[in-house]
């Protein structure tokens, strides 16, 4: 399912118009996103919960030279889902 058949169905399920769907769910994915930017967690029951999650700097290599080099500590996005979506 991508971002329009999810505005589809959205709609479908509450009545909303396509339009009003889809800036619904614009809004669910930027309030989201802000909350994991902000290093604040995002707990959904029944869902499932989205964090920022912090890689460590480690030292790397280049397949083509063998060369080492550094990579740097990288902050990445995070799903975990509930208990009750992996049981679907």
């Amino acid at each position: 399912m991508n971002k329009g058949e999810l505005t589809k169905a959205v709609a479908a399920e509450s009545g909303l118009s396509q339009s009003d769907a889809g800036k619904a769910v614009d809004a669910v994915f930027e309030a989201i996103a802000g909350a994991v930017k902000s290093r604040q967690q995002v707990a959904i029951a029944g869902f499932g919960t989205f964090s920022a999650k912090t890689r460590n700097a480690r030292t790397g290599r280049n397949p083509a030279t063998g060369e080492e080099i550094k990579i740097p500590e990288k902050t990445s996005a995070a799903f975990k889902p509930a208990s009750a979506l992996k049981d679907l």
